[in-house]
């Protein structure tokens, strides 16, 4: 079989809903022995067919499957960092409550152990992640998991004390709100 149709065949058969975004690593599986130059060229194939549709470097979609399109950046996030401790917090945390009335398009902010780093997503937006300290003991009490996003998501007190150690303008915050989510 031409590698191509069984990348396709494997994609068909494993993408779902909730499994629509695949590394690198996930699709050379789909596709063994190929050497380094073949399997390059067998993704810009998968790209330029629509097979495949570049989220940001390393991690692609498949188009074929319903997804929400605005989860998109969440769920890329919990895959690029999946060894990393990382919650949403900062301006996305924020404005998700009302703290912030204006809501940030195509940009999600998040706290994690590992590096800072912005990742440009190309159309579907930016991912930025801010390092912190904080072990996951720490923070247990004020994090939830959002199961929607697949990443832990911070209290609105804990985000705010981000902002602030983050060194982030908080002009946009609405005090009052704060005050009555704390």
């Amino acid at each position: 079989m031409q590698p191509i149709r069984q990348l396709a065949a494997v994609l068909e058969n494993l993408a779902d809903q909730d499994h629509y975004l695949f590394s690198l690593s996930d699709l050379s599986s789909a596709v063994p022995g190929q050497s380094l130059a073949a399997f390059k060229a067998l993704i810009g194939r998968a790209e330029k067919n629509g097979l495949l549709r570049r989220v940001c470097r390393g991690l692609y979609l498949y188009p074929k499957v319903a997804y929400q399109a605005g989860l998109v950046l969440y769920h890329a996030a919990a895959r690029l960092r999946a060894h990393e401790f990382n919650y949403i917090s900062l301006e996305s945390a924020l404005s998700d409550t009302g703290v912030i009335s204006q809501i940030p398009t195509n940009w999600i902010t998040l706290m994690s152990t590992g590096r800072s780093y912005i990742f440009d997503c190309g159309t579907f937006g930016h991912i930025e992640f801010v390092h912190t300290k904080k072990s996951p003991e720490h923070v247990a009490p004020q994090i939830s998991y959002d199961s929607r996003c697949h990443l832990w998501r911070a209290s609105v007190a804990l985000a705010l004390r981000d902002m602030v150690q983050a060194r982030r303008d908080t002009d946009l915050i609405n005090w009052e709100v704060a005050r009555e989510l704390i």
